[in-house]
């Protein structure tokens, strides 16, 4: 090992709390960026892939049949801006039910399917790939897309079409995915035939790619172009690739914001406490510098054997960081890969390269910052300056404030320590740095808490004390959950109104529609009663207050190109329901498109009926016993009651928590160690003063005291700072997550904090500055008198 090396390693020896600082706050920083970049990056490459893989369709427009004919259509691919297209393709909407084979018990609901007739799985837009199976090669066949909620779980089994003449039988023969979700199912064009209703004619679909379709505006201008080259009305509906692609990773964006915070945070904690520990390394060692100057080391020599000890301990944070962050980027994009039929892993190397880079650099470029006084110091002058020297001199503004505190009704050993801070005004600042990031993360985990909480609470939505729901059928082994069978709506209320305690119910039902313009299906709840208390959080608008209007979380606003007051029609068993939307709710449910609405909003009869029940209960009703009670008479109807709704946090939600808790306790011990670094220099400094006023009586509490004090009025005025700061993290970051998963938080979202947890996290940073100093100022009293009147 060369001399040089050894100083290094000397170094890192000699100093090892302030290199586990250094390593923690790499850490912390490097583990952030890797998971965001990695999120970012990660996320993103399942779709992209299987989108040029598939050649999927930026835009899939649908025709009215009657208003267009198939040349007139096949004419749009010739519209400007359209790169390439595909139809037109014959559409219909059917309501299947399972047949034997499908592995589904009889009598179940499906949802909705949007069937086209396609010849072909590669037609050069949208090339459907095939999951099992064959394409359909005769009328009768149908291959069902992946996507589908209830996809049958074997191929050979069998759907039937009731509703229709002859009551058609599709016979399923394949599985196959489609990136662009632009049907359901496909079939023989021939088979479209049979499966349209007497009397109606079936949709048309066109399928198109543009030169340009990389951001909204310009797939708006590409939609006009193709609305004014077809038939004036001729389209109902259109859905754009950037909304599957947004629907895509919305669980994963959910991240992203969140860990650029932290990583931003981690980064400064970083760059400060590698900057404090190389600066009081050089500030404490100048008669080690001028011997190392004098055995022929050269002023670049000792600028890079002192920064070279910021970056050991960085880089094996750094190491650790870039370990921890693709471990943790790997379970959150475990089924992305397989939704998409692409394999990613979540590790992308060259984000792991260009952020652990990064973070040595910033290391490096602090350090050497700090580290070239070093190199500035004439040898015979750091030679001639002791290992204290200028420890003691204050100037004119220590003097000042010295005196000041000597006035303050104090001990006297309290006003020493408030007087400190100002004869190192630059080691003061960055303490209080430390202390001011410190108390920011503690104020931002706060915040995101409390935001995870509301959102919680808004996922459950416990409208009523005891929750009526119908027995879920079990289906055969490995198949998934089936649908249960409707309620009868008279029994279940019957049975309501006659058991004691009952205060009032409100019932819902449930159904799958289809939107124009809105890929796959569409859940339509219909309630059935005083909705008022559904529980259900508004973002904008308000609740709908009668038939004929609904609310919509913005996940189906957006997709849906529609607005607070415009009118959404949806199509149910055949018929056309038309409502308005008035409001908009928070629903964290973010894969899912809904409408929220009164029964009375269908045509008489038509509704769905409703399967599941709030009950709220008379003061003083034993919940428990009430709904053993209301099981027992509902069991002949197949209902079951229990105490509330659903409970749990759920994945996300677990996962920002941990993450927020694991990262804030990082971010913390490395504000108390860049405390604890800078009090231990301080103590170095004045060994010989502490040795004197121990001769002259002081007491081992009495320098615990001088110590404390010492940090309390820079604990003070970081934590200070450090609040507003936490806020304002807080109030960018929770906005921006739920803009990256599709959702609008309210501004009850972010006002989570009470006056007293306000006033707490202000004087948080006290705290951590008095913890950081308490092992240096013990220490500073178990020593001896002599041992410190010794000290140069």
């Amino acid at each position: 090992m060369s001399a040089l090396g050894r100083v290094v390693r000397a170094g890192v020896r000699r100093r090892r709390t302030q290199s586990v600082a250094v390593g923690l706050a790499a850490l912390v920083a490097t583990t952030c960026s890797v998971l965001g970049g990695s999120l970012l990056v990660a996320s993103q490459d399942p779709f992209d892939q299987a989108f040029d893989h598939q050649r999927g369709a930026h835009l899939t427009a649908r025709f009215d049949g009657a208003r267009a004919s198939a040349d007139q259509l096949a004419a749009t691919a010739h519209a400007p801006g359209v790169a390439a297209a595909a139809g037109p393709y014959r559409t219909v909407t059917v309501d299947p039910e399972p047949g034997p084979g499908l592995g589904m018990p009889p009598g179940v609901t499906m949802g909705p399917m949007t069937v086209a007739g396609r010849g072909s799985a590669a037609v050069g837009v949208d090339n459907v790939t095939l999951v099992q199976g064959s394409w359909p090669q005769q009328p009768g066949e149908v291959v069902i897309d992946a996507g589908y909620h209830d996809q049958p779980r074997g191929l050979g089994g069998s759907l039937r079409v009731p509703g229709l003449p002859g009551a058609p039988t599709l016979k399923v023969v394949g599985l196959a995915r489609s990136v662009s979700r632009t049907a359901d199912a496909w079939v023989t064009p021939e088979t479209v035939t049979a499966l349209t209703a007497p009397g109606s004619t079936p949709g048309y679909q066109m399928l198109y790619r543009f030169s340009d379709a990389g951001s909204a505006d310009a797939m708006a201008a590409d939609r006009a172009a193709v609305t004014a080259a077809a038939p004036a009305g001729a389209l109902t509906g259109a859905q754009s690739w950037l909304t599957a692609k947004q629907g895509s990773d919305r669980n994963t964006a959910l991240f992203l914001p969140f860990m650029v915070a932290f990583g931003l945070l981690g980064m400064a904690m970083s760059v400060l406490v590698a900057g404090n520990v190389v600066a009081g390394a050089v500030g404490t060692a100048t008669r080690r510098i001028g011997v190392l100057k004098a055995l022929g080391c050269t002023p670049a020599q000792v600028v890079r054997a002192y920064v070279a000890q910021a970056l050991v301990p960085a880089a094996a944070g750094t190491l650790l960081g870039v370990v921890v962050g693709n471990a943790l980027t790997v379970p959150v994009l475990a089924t992305t890969g397989s939704l998409y039929g692409t394999d990613t892993s979540g590790l992308v190397p060259w984000v792991d390269v260009a952020v652990a880079g990064g973070t040595l650099a910033a290391v490096a470029l602090v350090a050497w910052a700090a580290a070239a006084r070093a190199g500035r110091l004439r040898t015979v002058d750091a030679l001639a300056v002791g290992r204290t020297a200028g420890g003691t001199r204050r100037d004119v503004l220590a003097a000042r404030a010295a005196a000041l505190a000597a006035r303050l009704p104090l001990p006297r050993p309290l006003s020493l320590g408030l007087a400190q801070p100002f004869a190192r005004p630059a080691r003061a600042a960055g303490m209080l740095a430390a202390v001011l990031f410190g108390t920011a993360a503690a104020v931002f985990a706060v915040g995101m808490g409390g935001t995870m909480s509301w959102v919680q609470e808004a996922k459950t939505r416990d409208a009523g004390d005891v929750a009526v729901h119908p027995v879920r059928p079990d289906g055969p082994p490995g198949t998934a959950p089936a649908r249960p069978a409707p309620a009868d709506r008279a029994v279940v209320t019957a049975a309501l109104d006659a058991q004691p305690g009952t205060a009032g119910y409100l019932g819902n039902g449930t159904e799958d529609v289809t939107v124009p313009g809105v890929a796959g299906a569409t859940t339509v709840t219909a309630f059935d009663g005083d909705s008022s208390r559904a529980g259900y959080k508004m973002v904008s608008g308000r609740w709908y207050r009668g038939p004929g209007e609904a609310v919509a979380p913005s996940t189906f606003l957006t997709e849906a190109s529609v607005n607070l007051g415009d009118q959404v029609t949806f199509t149910t068993h055949g018929r056309a329901v038309t409502v308005r939307i008035v409001g908009e709710v928070f629903d964290p449910h973010v894969q899912t498109n809904e409408l929220l609405t009164d029964a009375g909003s269908y045509p008489p009869g038509t509704a769905p009926t409703p399967d599941f029940w709030f009950v709220k209960l008379k003061p003083g009703t034993d919940r428990a016993g009430y709904a053993a009670a209301l099981t027992a008479a509902l069991a002949p109807a197949h209902m079951t009651a229990d105490t509330g709704g659903p409970h749990g946090s759920s994945g996300s939600i677990a996962a920002l928590n941990s993450l927020t808790a694991t990262l804030t306790l990082l971010l913390l011990v490395v504000a108390g160690l860049g405390v604890f670094n800078t009090v231990v220099l301080e103590i170095r400094e004045r060994t010989r003063d502490t040795g004197v006023a121990k001769a002259l009586g002081m007491t081992p509490a009495q320098t615990v005291g001088v110590v404390l004090a010492s940090v309390l009025l820079t604990g003070a005025v970081g934590g200070a700072i450090g609040l507003p700061v936490g806020l304002l993290l807080h109030g960018l970051t929770v906005p921006a997550m739920g803009h990256s998963a599709g959702l609008n938080f309210p501004p009850a979202a972010l006002d989570v904090f009470g006056t007293p947890a306000l006033v707490l996290l202000g004087l948080g940073g006290v705290p951590i500055a008095l913890l950081g100093a308490l092992l240096p100022a013990v220490r500073a009293a178990r020593a001896r008198t002599v041992d410190a009147l010794r000290a140069e």
